[in-house]
């Protein structure tokens, strides 16, 4: 009779296959500033060209995906180069590695607002306020180049912005993107849509696994806005899982999501939120850390640190879930025009959302004195024309105020 094969061998090579993922995920959460572009070429030079764990096809395929789907692009990337290497293991152990230090940094943002009241903390708020204004005005330019490189887009787009700023509502980015989407399917039929034959490579049970994952995504969508009746806890929870549901765009659009849900805003003062938008601007790794600030100021102490944690948990868990239930059916959907178009619309829409929040509440809020409008001028050559990295322009308009407000 043959003996068995033991599985404690296997066992550790699994493990060191585990490991081998998380190493240089964490690695990159720690050193990966300058926003999603920046994050895919860390990944594309990494994981393509070092490692070699995947093909720049692949790698273009996962990108493109993680491109049409709401979400934190950059960690959905990594999501799936995890689950390319590792199965659905290696994906929550890639997403978790590269989107936890900044977590934690955020956390201790929270944590140190709460407790310190020196002097020098209300110039750091007032710097990390204009920061904010600085870093969503560049994403505005350079979204606007890429995403509204047309008049129909650009029409849309400016559409989009009116009907925010005019509705002024909390629902008006989440209309305007979906209005946006559906505008597309109409409007932009002249965009050009390769036609290429696609190979199905996924078998039965990974489309069965997808559409386990889409289930969760939509049941939760639908029951937290009814759990959110029962305590203030839940409705931060809901707030927070619709907008990562909804956020098309990048990390920068969750700005106005958030700022318009009652459960959120009635944690911290404009000043406040604002203050810890800019600090996630100097963080290495996925803008939607910020959640983890908005978590820690819902509680008091050490709660803090679970409290933030829960909270980024639930804002990014529907764009996970997603990418994961939508793979498996890709090349079924990445070529059909009308996907493309209703796309192309819902991304011009996001533009707009962007710039009506960066008029109210960005400059409405920060924005107090010419000296202010100087400093962001001044801010946004640095980070648009003199492609200064996003963390050193922070510091330097924190370490501004700061030594202005010792001068006086």
């Amino acid at each position: 009779m043959p003996t068995p094969v033991s599985t404690a061998t296997a066992e550790p090579s699994y493990l060191s296959t585990l490991l081998g993922i998380a190493r240089p995920f964490l690695f990159l959460g720690v050193t990966s500033f300058g926003g999603p572009v920046a994050h895919l070429a860390y990944f594309r030079g990494e994981f393509v060209e070092k490692r070699r764990w995947l093909s720049e096809l692949t790698f273009a395929e996962f990108v493109a995906l993680c491109q049409l789907l709401p979400g934190p692009a950059s960690s959905q990337v990594a999501f799936l180069i995890g689950k390319h290497r590792g199965g659905m293991p290696g994906a929550i152990v890639a997403a978790v590695c590269f989107s936890l230090p900044s977590v934690l940094l955020m956390i201790a943002v929270a944590m140190g607002v709460m407790t310190i009241t020196s002097a020098w903390l209300t110039p750091v708020l007032t710097g990390l306020k204009l920061a904010a204004v600085v870093v969503v005005a560049q994403a505005v330019w350079t979204m606007g180049k890429v995403l509204c490189p047309d008049r129909e887009r650009l029409s849309l787009c400016l559409i989009a912005a009116a009907g925010v700023l005019m509705t002024d509502h909390r629902l008006g980015p989440i209309v305007a993107i979906v209005a946006g989407g559906v505008a597309g399917l109409f409007l932009l039929r002249k965009l050009g849509i390769p036609t290429v034959s696609y190979v199905d490579k996924a078998n039965p049970g990974d489309r069965f696994r997808g559409l386990v994952m889409l289930g969760v995504f939509f049941a939760l969508l639908m029951a937290l806005p009814l759990l959110a009746r029962l305590n203030p806890t839940l409705a931060l929870v809901d707030a927070l899982y619709r907008s990562g549901a909804m956020v098309f765009g990048g990390g920068h659009v969750v700005l106005p999501m958030l700022q318009n849900e009652p459960a959120i805003t009635g944690l911290m003062s404009d000043k406040t939120f604002l203050a810890g938008y800019g600090a996630a601007q100097a963080m290495p790794g996925p803008l939607f850390s910020f959640s983890a600030f908005v978590g820690a100021m819902s509680a008091k102490g050490l709660w803090s640190i679970p409290a933030g944690l829960a909270a980024a948990i639930a804002l990014f868990l529907p764009g996970f879930l997603l990418v994961a239930g939508v793979e498996p059916f890709w090349n079924r959907i990445k070529f059909s025009p009308r996907v493309r178009h209703m796309i192309a619309g819902a991304n011009a829409a996001v533009v707009g959302v962007l710039l009506a929040a960066l008029y109210h509440p960005l400059i409405t809020t920060a924005i107090t004195s010419s000296k202010d409008v100087a400093v962001v001028l001044f801010a946004f050559a640095a980070l648009v024309v003199w492609r200064i990295p996003v963390w050193a322009v922070v510091l330097g308009i924190v370490g501004w105020e700061v030594v202005l407000a010792s001068t006086k």
